[in-house]
């Protein structure tokens, strides 16, 4: 179910500030990711935030076939998924598949959260992002420049979404309003921000370092 950002700080912060302790990680940075990357919790199927890629050899209770979209450089590299919905090319060497992919399953959110600090903590191409995890923008623009994900407007998305995230906080000052100005009134509210189209958010989801080949794969 999509939430409203205030619902979704309410309902998974608990979470993000147990990631915040194990990997010294802003919490708004962590409800920030998850938020962007799962819909506002709409497309968390499997208890999954943050698109992690499973194996097919995982325990089964810890995996899951999910249909995605990938972007390839090439038209005939199907065999890198269990199945292949649609391959269509988009651009010059730049082929768009619609497939169905392991991804990891959890029992919790709370798993998903937990999961996802274990993956800075391990992954040495992050150690400059945890040097600046408390700081939103500091983190957002270092997880940008290890390849997080391939969107070149990944940074700038994740910093909008934190402010969304920051206003909602617990404590955070009451909105202020702006009289007579409809445009900022809308932009002030609670509604769900509809930042991109199912497959443009696909497309900001990070290059998880398990996928099967180095192929530029974009989800």
């Amino acid at each position: 179910m999509k939430l409203i950002p205030k619902d979704f700080v309410l309902q998974y912060l608990p979470f993000a500030l147990k990631t915040q302790e194990m990997a010294n990680i802003s919490a708004v940075a962590i409800l920030a990711q998850a938020a962007l990357e799962s819909g506002w919790g709409e497309k968390a199927v499997g208890n999954m935030f943050f698109g992690v890629k499973a194996k097919a050899s995982d325990p089964e209770e810890k995996r899951q076939l999910v249909t995605t979209t990938e972007y390839l450089d090439s038209p005939d590299k199907g065999h890198l998924f269990p199945e292949v919905l649609s391959v269509e090319q988009v651009a010059p060497k730049r082929w768009k598949y619609r497939v169905k992919d392991w991804f990891r399953k959890y029992e919790t959110p709370e798993g998903s959260f937990s999961d996802h600090a274990s993956f800075f903590l391990v992954n040495k191409r992050y150690s400059e992002a945890l040097k600046v995890g408390t700081d939103p923008n500091a983190f957002f623009q270092e997880i940008a420049k290890a390849g997080y994900a391939t969107s070149p407007i990944y940074f700038e998305t994740l910093v909008k979404v934190a402010r969304l995230i920051e206003r909602n906080m617990p404590g955070a000052p009451p909105a202020r309003r702006s009289a007579g100005n409809p445009m900022l009134e809308s932009a002030q509210s609670d509604d769900v921000p509809e930042l991109f189209s199912e497959d443009e958010l696909r497309l900001l989801k990070p290059n998880w370092p398990k996928r099967r080949a180095a192929t530029n794969r974009k989800k």
